[in-house]
């Protein structure tokens, strides 16, 4: 609903707004006030600026919304969209723009075999990822969360088992535990690198033990693309008989004192989501080990748990396969990943330079290299809406991750966490915020984002 009223003539025109909020369903925009001078453009922009985040994003997407709040036509809004200039948080586009020609080509070479499941270029995904990264064996499957649940059903775990894991990260790490059955014990992160905190990764030992639950194994999770500290990791892992997996979701490409993502623990999952570091147009995951018996064993559950052929069942497994063409896109953006991680790095040095002095930057431990697949700053928990819903107005867009810790979610609240609380992911939940992060943000663009943050916040 929409109130206008005239004071004057257009040069000295205002406009009061009030937008009600029970009739568009978004309770974040509850008793908002705004009050706008000049043409209609100017109220859509200050429109977004008081907006929720998910409401203002709902106003990029579907002018119609934005019709039924204001009154004014989706021609005139979608003008007023092309006039924000609107930053992508991260731009496919132009990779697409590069690789466009090779991954059409990669594509039709598919189409034109008809090989979709299990294609010839699964296999050679699977030996160039092994070979990038330095692991025995890459087993490609159809997502990241089951790469975590293909690992686990691999190393039977099940009912009476706890598997430990940090609680600040995607739900899917800890969905995995509990899909087969086992008990998630949350544990707390460093409050610099936002990784397992090896004190509380030692509390949530002896948590589990508390409760008469048998600890066998460690997911870590290389969060924002930071791999963990994972020599004191492994040092705990081994004095109690427990497994590491390295959860590389979001760090695929990156390294920890030498040693490549994909080569430490037991095993490394990973997930080429298309807004990973390296993803493709869709699903898809990956197991990397150096375990002689294990991709053996996964490659039979990822086909419905196989033996001598798909009907010889021998095992309980599932449908999780790679697509051919998935595969075919990876081969081509695996040729060019190395040189993006450099890009990325190249803009987190920027960003870290600028933003240092007027807020928390991401540290990236001596011996780390980082492939950055959020840039995310800590801000202080009254500053964090404000920021980005000026950003929003600007037309740079942020997201939160994570707004809640695991432990907090009401899915999760049933499982057991370390020692006395997990302090630091509460305190942390309510103060980050990730900026546009990726191998082609040019300098200028990047530029503008650090001034709308620095007059922000500065």
């Amino acid at each position: 609903m929409v109130k206008a009223c005239a004071h004057g003539d257009n040069e000295a025109q205002s406009i009061g707004l009030k937008v009600a909020v029970n009739a568009l369903n978004e309770a974040a925009l509850e008793n908002w006030t705004l009050w706008l001078s000049g043409a209609t453009s100017g109220l859509v922009a200050r429109l977004l600026r008081c907006g929720s985040r998910s409401f203002s994003q709902a106003c990029f997407e579907c002018p119609a919304l934005l019709k039924r709040s204001l009154q004014v036509t989706p021609d005139h809004i979608k003008e007023t969209m092309t006039r924000l200039d609107h930053i992508p948080f991260m731009d496919l586009a132009a990779q697409r723009k590069r690789l466009g020609g090779v991954i059409d080509a990669a594509i039709s070479k598919v189409l034109n075999h008809n090989q979709f499941i299990l294609g010839p270029e699964v296999p050679a995904l699977e030996q160039s990822l092994a070979t990038y990264c330095g692991a025995s064996q890459a087993i490609s499957c159809a997502n990241g969360t089951d790469a975590l649940v293909l690992f686990l059903k691999a190393q039977g775990v099940g009912e009476e088992n706890a598997v430990l894991c940090p609680s600040f990260t995607f739900a899917a790490t800890a969905e995995a535990v509990a899909l087969v059955g086992a008990t998630v014990i949350f544990v707390d992160v460093d409050a610099h690198t936002f990784n397992i905190d090896v004190a509380s990764l030692e509390l949530g030992i002896e948590t589990a033990q508390k409760i008469g639950m048998q600890p066998v194994g460690v997911i870590s999770v290389d969060l924002f693309g930071q791999p963990c500290d994972y020599s004191p990791i492994e040092n705990v892992c081994e004095k109690h008989g427990l497994w590491l997996l390295s959860d590389a979701a979001q760090s695929f490409g990156a390294s920890y004192k030498g040693r490549k993502v994909g080569t430490i623990g037991i095993a490394t999952t990973t997930s080429f989501f298309p807004a990973k570091p390296l993803g493709c147009y869709g699903d898809g995951g990956a197991i990397f080990t150096d375990d002689p018996d294990l991709p053996e064993v996964l490659r039979s559950l990822r086909m419905h748990g196989e033996g001598v052929d798909k009907y010889d069942n021998v095992r309980i497994g599932l449908n999780s396969r790679l697509d051919t063409i998935q595969a075919a896109i990876l081969i081509e953006k695996l040729k060019i990943f190395d040189e993006e991680i450099d890009r990325r790095n190249a803009v987190a040095a920027r960003y870290t330079s600028a933003l240092a002095d007027v807020a928390k930057t991401p540290v990236v431990p001596d011996g780390c290299l980082s492939v950055w697949a959020q840039y995310t700053l800590r801000v202080k928990a009254q500053e964090r809406d404000r920021l980005a819903s000026t950003l929003l107005a600007n037309g740079i867009p942020t997201s939160i991750y994570y707004r809640k810790a695991l432990h907090q979610q009401t899915a999760y609240r049933h499982f057991s966490i370390a020692g006395n609380g997990l302090p630091i992911s509460e305190t942390i939940a309510n103060e980050v915020i990730s900026i546009p992060m990726h191998a082609y943000l040019e300098a200028d663009v990047q530029d503008r984002i650090v001034d709308a943050i620095r007059a922000t916040l500065g």
